[in-house]
């Protein structure tokens, strides 16, 4: 990409869209676009088109998604898959319609098989079964991994699609039953702290086994595959490495100066049992992550304790 190319960021308020900014602006770039929700619904194919159509990005980066824990994606499995797969398919196909240079298409790593070898290649998609608590989320989000490919086979475009392991960090949303393990652990924790209670309960039996990047790593990434891949087959993005849950919540406990008993209750879903990504393909192309957990948890809780609105407070 060159320094002055405009440049579509979709979702740039969310926690993964702000990071792509933030990088992008780091390294130079100075013509980025973006639009609220406000004055651009994606899921209204009239009105993407039009922006389409009017801004002619060469290059976008599809970060913009509707996105939930564990509890959230149960409880709106119609709305998780219509939503997601109506505003990505109306990105992409106005972005091939208006010469679009290349396109970056996020995903999640939820779109590999429950049961998958581990740690999970790229290969493994569509080879076994869904996770059946974000299989809405995870359908939705390999359609539009399927487009990115479907239309560089059909009529030789450049879109890519990347897929990160469970995300973490500034802008996250520590919505106390719709947010993912780690902003939730971030917030209970806390509130646990504050109001001095001696123990805090968390959901299921702290077994499964999850890896977790820095989102600002991610962004690092994103504009690293912009500029030096193209291909159909996704790009796994994560560390390679993994904890329990139960790791990660005494981690946690351990940044925010917590030290009560921490229960468990085992009958809130655990999820997945593994989830580990094969983050070769990534380090072949010549990238590696940065942020260490505990570094990245005490980073991410400084975001917690300075934007009491996202904190829901």
């Amino acid at each position: 990409m060159e320094e002055n190319a405009k440049i579509y960021v979709a979702g740039h308020r969310g926690m993964v869209g702000s990071a792509i900014v933030r990088e992008l602006e780091k390294q130079g770039y100075n013509n980025i676009i973006t639009r609220t929700h406000t004055e651009l619904d994606l899921c209204r194919q009239d009105a993407v088109e039009k922006f389409f159509e009017a801004e002619k990005p060469e290059y976008v980066f599809l970060a913009a998604a509707k996105v939930g824990g564990i509890i959230a994606n149960e409880s709106a499995l119609a709305d998780f898959m219509y939503d997601n797969m109506i505003l990505e398919m109306n990105v992409i196909n106005s972005a091939w319609k208006s010469g679009c240079k290349k396109l970056e298409f996020l995903g999640s790593s939820c779109i590999y098989p429950r049961m998958a070898p581990q740690p999970m290649k790229e290969s493994y998609l569509l080879t076994g079964e869904l996770e059946k608590t974000n299989e809405a989320y995870a359908l939705a989000k390999i359609s539009g991994l399927k487009y990115c490919e479907f239309l560089n086979r059909q009529y030789g475009t450049d879109f890519i699609s990347v897929m990160p392991t469970n995300l973490y960090g500034p802008n996250d949303n520590y919505h106390p039953t719709h947010s993912h393990v780690l902003p939730a652990l971030i917030r209970r924790i806390h509130e646990a702290k504050e109001n001095g209670l001696g123990s805090v309960t968390c959901w299921g039996d702290g077994s499964p086994l999850r890896e977790f990047l820095y989102v600002d790593d991610l962004a690092n990434l994103c504009v690293f595959l912009m500029n030096n891949y193209s291909g159909n087959e996704t790009v796994n993005a994560g560390t390679g490495k993994e904890l329990s849950i139960k790791e990660l919540t005494e981690l946690v406990a351990k940044v925010i100066g917590y030290t009560g008993e921490i229960l468990w209750d085992t009958s809130k879903p655990n999820g997945t049992p593994r989830k580990l990504l094969d983050v070769s393909k990534a380090e072949d192309l010549g990238w590696t992550y940065k942020t260490e957990l505990e570094d990245g948890i005490k980073l991410s809780y400084e975001d917690f304790l300075n934007n009491p609105t996202r904190a829901g407070r």
